[in-house]
């Protein structure tokens, strides 16, 4: 018999010191990562008994902290019962040594064609403004130009503090590549993102080589740069792949179906890429503005660099064929 009290609210110490042992052993046994067919059967005698008990107390003994206590015990013991999947670093392993890479490795040749194309663009840009000092007055007025060469362009790495800009620096690049992946299949604001950013490296690029500020440029831009940019190449590439799925679809699938198959590939890669624009972003705040020679800056970003380009390659290319069982 439950302990209740004369006014029809249960005893809670007493009920508690009457059930606490099947709590403490449903518990135990929702815990335990192996179970023998006797202990299932425990396991599921005392999901009922518990439950059973929650009931009681809900409608007889408002008392909060035992409440939640026992409700997530019930919710826990019901999904290892039914076999709902538990958060786990299976998973989580499962998605950095196999999804995300496949899905970048499968998606390699569009995002290295953006790459290629706003190179070179940017480079163009350069090499242009650089040879057309007056081209940079009209954008930005020359003392602009002045300033930006003077104090600006360095000053934007110091100005605030390092957690603040690379928290910045991770909602603002994060949000950019979201544009790119959604707006992927409609083609045309993909291109115009991309010509925004080249418009802007390309200018600044230009102005401060104008002034003889190259080794300036290149100095702090590199270092976070390489991985920034293949960042937002790959959200490009991989927006674009979604709309060539949906423009020119596999001869085994219906257009619905590529795009959604792709669809998929963007939502791995989008995830991925949130971590890597914070790791870009913390070079960016922390290294880029150390004070360390160019050379030691540079080596840095590029370390980090060419270890993302094996995870997406080399990793990425052994995680395709393990899914094929080649």
């Amino acid at each position: 018999m439950d302990a209740q009290t004369g006014e029809g609210q249960v005893d809670l110490d007493a009920y508690a010191a009457e059930h606490g042992a099947d709590w403490r052993r449903l518990a135990e046994l929702t815990g335990r990562r192996r179970l023998d067919p006797a202990e299932i059967d425990e396991l599921v005698t005392l999901y009922q008994r518990t439950a059973t008990h929650l009931s009681v107390l809900r409608s007889r003994a408002p008392e909060p902290a035992l409440l939640v206590r026992l409700s997530h015990l019930v919710l826990v013991a019901r999904a290892r019962i039914t076999g709902r999947p538990r958060p786990s670093w299976a998973a989580v392993r499962r998605f950095l040594l196999a999804d995300l890479p496949a899905a970048l490795y499968r998606a390699w040749p569009w995002w290295f064609g953006v790459a290629t194309g706003f190179s070179l663009l940017t480079g163009f840009l350069i090499w242009f403004v650089a040879g057309h000092p007056d081209t940079a007055a009209a954008f930005i007025g020359a003392e602009s130009a002045r300033q930006l060469v003077d104090s600006g362009f360095a000053g934007y790495y110091t100005e605030y503090a390092a957690p603040t800009f690379a928290f910045h620096l991770w909602t603002h690049n994060a949000w950019l590549a979201a544009q790119c992946l959604a707006a992927g299949v409609l083609v045309v604001p993909v291109f115009w993102l991309l010509w925004q950013n080249a418009l802007n490296i390309g200018v600044v690029g230009g102005v401060m080589v104008a002034y003889g500020r190259a080794d300036v440029f290149f100095g702090l831009i590199t270092p976070h740069g390489l991985l920034e940019l293949t960042g937002i190449h790959i959200a490009a590439g991989v927006g674009l792949r979604t709309a060539w799925a949906w423009i020119a679809p596999p001869a085994h699938l219906g257009r619905g179906q590529a795009v959604a198959e792709a669809g998929r590939a963007a939502i791995v890669v989008a995830a991925g890429l949130v971590g890597l624009f914070a790791v870009a972003a913390l070079v960016e705040a922390f290294v880029t503005p150390a004070p360390l020679p160019a050379a030691a800056r540079v080596a840095a970003g590029a370390a980090v660099w060419l270890a993302f380009g094996g995870y997406a390659l080399v990793l990425g290319r052994h995680a395709v064929r393990a899914d094929r069982g080649t």
